[in-house]
């Protein structure tokens, strides 16, 4: 398994008006399963998924707004299936750091995995 934890982010996700225009910090970590073995030989690059490529992805999607942090974990494995084929299932947890939800909250998260399901989900509806 690969991890990208503490990734971070500031971003204008929320349902509230207010959220869309001061925005907020967020805390990204995402797990994949890929071969590596080839890469365990090799030391290699071009044997594995590249880390920095992954960043970026994730970054990019961070940039585009959404009410829920639901629609931007799902988002970013949607885009990892499709932009990374080796890798297999993944699970990603969306931290949004001092939400404006009426009292002292350090944050809330998604947590969500195994994108071929989501994916199979959400093509059928």
């Amino acid at each position: 398994m690969i991890s990208l934890e503490g990734m971070k982010f500031f971003a204008y996700h929320g349902c509230f008006k207010e959220e869309a225009i001061v925005g907020t910090h967020f805390i990204v970590d995402l797990y994949f399963e890929t071969e590596t073995l080839k890469a365990e030989l090799s030391d290699d690059l071009n044997d594995t998924v590249d880390y920095q490529a992954v960043y970026m992805m994730v970054k990019r999607e961070m940039e585009k707004r959404s009410n829920l942090l639901e629609n931007v974990a799902h988002r970013i494995l949607h885009s990892l299936s499709n932009e990374f084929p080796t890798i297999g299932d993944a699970e990603i947890k969306i931290s949004k750091m001092n939400p404006p939800l009426g009292g002292q909250i350090g944050n809330v998260s998604i947590t969500l995995s195994n994108f071929k399901k989501n994916l199979e989900w959400s093509s059928n509806n």
